[in-house]
């Protein structure tokens, strides 16, 4: 009796280690589905491969990109962002091909999880929005956003001057001039004069803000927007040539109305 009831209270026991054993599989799957749904659609780890974002990030760091952020506001002018170069920028650093499946499902996960780098993702600054002019170099050597000139020397790599070759161009519709911080190694905007845009990149293809480091951890922190991208008179430039079609467009109408109400006036 006494051996049937010691027999009978261990089973609940192994029951539950069964039970766990069992369900492990499933808490699996279920957490890197939650995983990769939040990765698809609300922050993604990124993996630093080169040295083009110096020394704001440097090479290895790990960076959280916000997918929300583009839906509620505009992409702004001094944003780091990550962006999809499939079938247009080739690539600042070189990757070997995965030898075999196995080893490229653990690169796409890896990548996923910001453990290693994608091969087409890039990571530059944003200094030109639609609308923009974009010009390089003022006689004091600095870049200008319509006419502004930029103060860039809190994030700009030491030693580096703004571009080592001259260029302007207006930001078309839909597109974005972007940089580097290291101008020296940065293979940015500026290397792509030939492509469609002048250059700019399709803001279609913008995958998120990167808003903050997370690795290593004593380099963990925020990545604020520069306050020289705070210029009233930046601002105040783009917002002008925004609202010079709709000045000219009540002008238009000013006329036409004051002439009806004339017209109205001799019935």
């Amino acid at each position: 009796m006494v051996a049937e009831d010691t027999h009978q209270n261990a089973k609940p026991g192994k029951d539950k280690k069964g039970s766990f054993w069992r369900e492990l599989p499933v808490l699996i799957v279920v957490a890197l589905v939650l995983a990769l749904l939040i990765k698809s659609f609300v922050v993604q780890a990124f993996y630093i491969p080169s040295e083009s974002m110096e020394n704001t990030l440097l090479k290895n760091d790990r960076v959280l990109v916000n997918k929300l952020v583009y839906r509620v506001r505009d992409i702004e002018r001094g944003d780091v962002v990550v962006f999809s170069g499939v079938d247009s920028w080739a690539g600042e650093a070189e990757f070997a091909p995965p030898a075999n499946p196995i080893a490229g499902f653990f690169r796409w996960v890896g990548t996923a999880f910001g453990v290693v780098p994608g091969e087409k993702d890039y990571i530059k600054r944003v200094i030109g929005v639609p609308g923009d002019k974009v010009k390089c170099c003022d006689a004091k050597g600095r870049i200008t956003v319509n006419g502004v000139p930029l103060d860039e020397e809190s994030y700009l790599y030491p030693g580096d001057v703004p571009s080592l070759g001259n260029f302007e161009i207006d930001v078309a519709p839909g597109r974005l001039w972007v940089m580097g911080d290291h101008r020296s190694v940065s293979l940015d905007s500026r290397a792509h004069g030939g492509d469609p845009g002048g250059g700019a990149i399709p803001i279609d293809q913008v995958i998120g803000r990167a808003f903050v480091k997370v690795w290593p951890f004593d380099r963990a922190g925020i990545l604020p927007i520069p306050e020289t991208f705070g210029q009233k008179g930046l601002v105040a430039a783009a917002a002008s040539s925004d609202a010079v079609p709709l000045l000219l467009g009540f002008a238009g109408v000013f006329p036409l109305w004051a002439l009806r109400r004339r017209i109205r006036v001799k019935r």
